[in-house]
């Protein structure tokens, strides 16, 4: 009769291969991703497969310290997000031409005296 033990020895140790094959994954993303948002994206899934990790990691050994490392892992990953989009946001579309100062009503008007500014 297998043993819960060995159970859980042979799943923690399937998991930890799956997230390492994952981790390369998403890595190569990083690298290799097109655009700033497939990186953002990516460095995201980085955090995820640090606290499955880390959670793998927690089971195996039974110290339970380790789920309160994922667990604020997992706020500080949530936080870098918000922050990466907010940075996407900010810079706007990046493949559009920069705007003519005409459209933007910024056109250089005239004083009392004729002169430019």
């Amino acid at each position: 009769m297998i043993t819960p033990a060995a159970i859980v020895a042979v799943a923690s140790s399937a998991a930890l291969v799956i997230l390492g094959l994952a981790l390369i994954l998403t890595v190569w993303r990083v690298v290799a991703g097109p655009t700033l948002p497939d990186r953002i994206l990516a460095l995201d899934m980085l955090a995820g497969i640090a606290i499955g990790f880390i959670a793998v990691i927690a089971v195996k050994t039974g110290f339970s310290l380790y789920i309160d490392i994922a667990i604020s892992l997992g706020l500080v990953g949530f936080l870098a997000t918000v922050a990466f989009a907010r940075f996407v946001l900010s810079r706007g579309n990046i493949k559009s031409k920069p705007p003519t100062a005409a459209a933007n009503g910024n056109t250089q008007k005239r004083r009392a005296g004729g002169k430019k500014r």
